[in-house]
């Protein structure tokens, strides 16, 4: 079933484009979310009469996209983790940390567009992380894992405090004085 895109989808296309999908994925997902019209005669004619509209649109994306491109390539981003005393994390950066950690820096980057080589970063050190701007842009930033100190007290070695036995042997105490008070009144008794 053709459709035509009312708004960009990363997976599918930009705004104005004409796409061949699934009929159910147009008429449970695309259509009820307003992101593409059906392909007719007078949704076309609606299209193309927003045809410039769209096209200076996408060309201030493409602008955007060039000014973050030149940003991000000077850009080094440094993130401070808990690491053992070997440089492996306790934790992992991910797209989402990094998201995280430029959003603080004043970039809005969805963390769906950062692609981490392998499934994380997991050790100390320098890597490169790819960011998919718009279009077939994308900027290389080096991002800097340090490791955090972590600082452990160090405090003299106190005995465990003995809770149970003291109960328990205290309760045996009493039951032995009470057994032997019963013993001698019992042995008084018959004597």
């Amino acid at each position: 079933m053709k459709v035509i895109l009312n708004k960009d989808l990363a997976t599918l296309g930009e705004e104005g484009d004409v796409k061949e999908v699934a009929k159910g994925y147009a008429r449970n997902f695309l259509f009820p979310r307003g992101i593409a019209l059906p392909y007719t005669p007078r949704m076309i004619k609606l299209i193309e009469g927003r045809k410039a509209e769209i096209e200076t649109r996408k060309e201030q994306k493409r602008l955007d996209a060039r000014g973050i491109k030149e940003k991000l390539d000077t850009f080094e981003l440094s993130i401070t983790m808990p690491a053992g005393a070997n440089g492996k994390l306790y934790g992992a950066v991910t797209s989402q940390t990094i998201t995280d950690e430029l959003a603080k820096n004043g970039f809005q980057i969805e963390r769906k567009r950062i692609e981490i080589p392998g499934s994380g970063i997991k050790n100390v050190g320098k890597y490169k992380a790819t960011i998919r701007l718009y279009e077939n842009q994308s900027a290389e930033i080096t991002i800097t894992i340090i490791a955090q100190e972590i600082k452990t007290e160090t405090s003299p070695a106190k005995p465990a405090p003995r809770r149970g036995r003291k109960t328990e042997s205290s309760s045996q105490e009493v039951n032995a004085e009470t057994n032997t008070e019963a013993a001698s009144e019992t042995t008084g008794q018959t004597s």
